[in-house]
């Protein structure tokens, strides 16, 4: 080191002690490296360089001795900020690497933090803590207003039935456009999972993943509760799967791998069940299996990164040539897409028309001109059977009906005039009963006697109030009157109106639950295919990054 040290000395023309001290610290820091890197390898413990604010040294250090924190990296960058600011007395500080501030909410790794980073450490203020705060909070509390509003919302929409003519409602149908027999409760959780992911998927679109993620969460949730047998026919389950490993991935959430793999898996078991081994049943519906290709292509590439992620190289080239083959077959001839667009078709209609057919023009307009056809077909049945609905709550009304009542009777009737109109009649005649006037006194008196007060009241309403005739009745049946003289069960219909122009006001026909409605509805694609309309922007980006990584690896 001497022999160095004057060496070097004449031509720096500096004193060779000064030299010799220069290369001494290089020597500490080389070593202080090595150890780091060894021990980084070993256990994962990674040695973090911290250029601490002035005065935020400890007693009696000396100012030139560099200051190391020893952590893993896959903790959350608020955990360092915590030990930091004990270890050296400091209340409230940031993180910054090259130039970004950390966020507290994500971990080190994901935030490009490596093995001897430099991070700079400052004080923040109590005003500037206090407004971060304050933002933090107003984030959290923007995002569960969001999760509320759109909960409401569809909560009001999978209450309706169509009773009432003027209000929106939603209607669960299937791939051909024809309304589903859901039980009322499985509808109204499959209306709040597709709601959920509706709006999520709205988000995802704006690039607000944070918030995007949550409501697809709250979909899942939602799903949970529908039948197996309903979700093994639908692939929307499968989507929402595929969405929210999606959000993980543009979140860089490292920390929900495990999950991600797990609910990739789940959506490969969901689209077998629903398309079949060799999409045969998606083939034999829709006739091509070229739209919803995307869907397999984004699952293989998600695979792929996970793969590589968790250290399985080779799984991860695997799949990725799997989406290699996909996307080749995928991407859209720019001219073509043109054509048709000047055809007067839009860019959906072409992307999908194409990818339906291969790429065939002349097919693809004779595609997207059938879809047309089909969904116009759908939307004129629609149209004639509101018509026709509307003409039989009319015929009813004019019986001395609500419209109201009409309305939800037929509902309950699946339509049948008749049945609707028995449904009316008993509900009238309950009502009747209801409203029948009772004596307390006389009610009183059989309590006295020992009888229980829904039967005494059962029993006066059938004898007219006659007290008399009322004990008699229950002492023939020994206290316990036989079904057949029991009122009928309460009428699921509200009390008819005095005239049928009459309707009462309801909570659904509210200033604050029209415009919950509206606001969820604007979230809610206007094209059944929307899911499958990918221009593949972003997964080419991430097939890119994906070779890159791969190449590093294992260099060709």
């Amino acid at each position: 080191m001497q022999d160095l040290a004057e060496r070097f000395a004449p031509l720096l023309c500096v004193e060779a002690l000064r030299v010799e001290s220069a290369l001494e610290g290089i020597r500490v820091q080389a070593v202080i490296r090595w150890r780091g890197n060894q021990t980084f390898r070993e256990t994962s413990v990674a040695s973090v360089e911290l250029l601490l604010p002035r005065g935020a040294k400890k007693t009696n250090q000396d100012p030139k001795t560099k200051n190391y924190l020893e952590t893993r990296l896959d903790v959350l960058a608020q955990e360092v900020v915590d030990r930091i600011g004990e270890e050296y007395g400091l209340k409230y500080i940031k993180l910054i690497l090259n130039g970004k501030t950390l966020s507290a909410d994500q971990r080190l790794d994901v935030q490009s933090v490596r093995n001897h980073s430099k991070v700079m450490v400052l004080k923040v203020s109590d005003t500037e803590w206090k407004q971060q705060q304050s933002e933090e909070e107003e984030k959290t509390k923007s995002q569960s207003e969001s999760l509320q509003r759109t909960e409401k919302g569809f909560q009001i929409l999978s209450e309706r039935d169509g009773s009432e003519d003027t209000s929106p409602f939603l209607e669960i149908a299937d791939q051909r456009g024809n309304p589903l027999n859901i039980p009322h409760q499985e509808k109204k959780a499959l209306i709040l999972a597709m709601g959920f992911h509706e709006k999520g998927r709205s988000l995802m679109k704006k690039k607000q993943f944070d918030n995007a993620l949550s409501h697809l969460l709250q979909a899942d949730q939602q799903f949970s509760k529908c039948g197996s047998a309903l979700l093994s026919s639908v692939d929307n389950f499968a989507v929402l799967q595929l969405d929210i490993v999606w959000s993980y991935r543009a979140l860089e959430a490292l920390s929900c791998l495990e999950d991600g793999k797990l609910r990739l898996l789940r959506a490969e078991d969901a689209f077998l069940k629903v398309y079949g081994e060799q999409q045969q049943r998606l083939r034999m519906i829709k006739g091509n299996s070229g739209r919803e290709e995307v869907l397999f292509l984004r699952l293989y590439l998600l695979q792929s990164l996970l793969s590589y992620l968790d250290g399985n190289d080779a799984q991860a080239r695997q799949q990725l040539s799997k989406v290699e083959v996909l996307f080749a077959r995928l991407s859209l001839d720019s001219e073509k897409m043109s054509q048709l667009v000047s055809l007067g078709f839009s860019e959906r209609e072409a992307r999908l028309g194409l990818r339906a057919t291969q790429g065939d023009i002349q097919e693809a307009v004779t595609h997207i001109t059938s879809q047309r056809e089909e969904r116009e077909e759908l939307q004129q049945r629609e149209r004639q059977r509101r018509r026709r609905r509307s003409e039989v709550v009319s015929t009813l009304t004019e019986l001395g009906f609500s419209r109201r009542d009409a309305s939800k009777a037929l509902q309950l009737a699946d339509g049948d005039v008749d049945a609707a109109y028995q449904i009316l009649l008993d509900s009238k005649a309950a009502e009747s009963n209801n409203n029948s006037e009772l004596s307390p006194e006389a009610a009183d008196q059989l309590l006295y006697m020992g009888f229980e007060r829904s039967v005494s009241e059962t029993a006066l309403a059938l004898t007219g109030g006659n007290v008399q005739e009322a004990i008699q009745l229950l002492l023939d049946h020994q206290g316990v009157l036989p079904p057949d003289m029991m009122p009928p069960p309460p009428s699921p219909l509200s009390p008819p109106s005095s005239s049928p122009d009459e309707e009462e006001p309801s909570t659904s026909s509210s200033t604050a639950d029209s415009e919950l409605v509206s606001e969820v509805l604007e979230d809610l694609s206007r094209h059944e295919e929307d899911y499958l309309d990918l221009t593949l922007e972003e997964e080419n980006e991430l097939i890119q990054t994906m070779k890159r990584y791969l190449s590093r690896t294992h260099p060709v």
